[in-house]
């Protein structure tokens, strides 16, 4: 999009009414352009890979193609056609599967109209739009994805885990559990191979990534 330009746009949702009013706020704006309009996600899928908009706005709950798996073939097919979800739908869980389909942002259909002409122009400058009511519950389900997640580890891997953390050798961890230097380096290396990296500092990142430890 170049300076000045408006940013084009197709607009997707199965509801002609609410349909229609988006449209009419987005050109009403001055700066959007609606170079098409859908009522299902095949259809929409088809019109953005004839039009190749700078912006699809998508509802998630879409008849012959979900609008997760639109988003997911726009990415797949790469095109340049960035997607802002527009859904009745704001559970963390849903926000979280449509980010990871490669969407840009996702809006409440409750966002008011400058809400959404600002979010469709920021995802058209190459932002990420996850308005803070959104982004709230984002992190508790990340959070809560990553501790499903997260490898079982035994009980003296896990204690081993947290000396490595504090700094100690693995020479050092024997003598403090008075265990064989072979005997932690096989829980060391049990460890490694759950958390899938293969040196101590990696494994500490990982750990701290997923939860196991602070």
């Amino acid at each position: 999009m170049g300076g000045g330009d408006r940013v084009r746009v197709v607009v997707v949702d199965d509801h002609p009414v609410f349909r229609e009013g988006v449209v009419r706020a987005l050109t009403s704006s001055g700066q959007v352009e609606v170079v098409g309009e859908a009522g299902d996600g095949r259809s929409a899928l088809a019109m953005v890979e004839e039009l190749r908009p700078d912006v699809v706005l998508l509802d998630h709950s879409l008849p012959e193609l979900g609008g997760q798996a639109v988003a997911h073939a726009i990415v797949r097919d790469g095109l340049p056609s960035r997607v802002l979800f527009l859904s009745a739908h704001a559970e963390s869980s849903v926000v979280y599967q449509a980010l990871e389909a490669g969407a840009a942002g996702y809006l409440s259909k409750e966002s008011r109209r400058e809400q959404i002409v600002d979010a469709v122009v920021a995802c058209a400058e190459g932002r990420n739009v996850v308005p803070p009511d959104v982004a709230a519950g984002l992190v508790s389900e990340i959070r809560l994805r990553s501790r499903r997640d997260a490898p079982v580890l035994t009980p003296r891997e896990r204690e081993i885990l947290e000396l490595i953390a504090a700094g100690r050798s693995l020479p050092d961890i024997a003598k403090h559990l008075t265990l064989g230097l072979t005997t932690v380096k096989t829980h060391a290396q049990h460890l490694y191979e759950k958390l899938g990296v293969s040196d101590r500092a990696a494994a500490v990142a990982e750990a701290m990534r997923r939860g196991l430890i602070e």
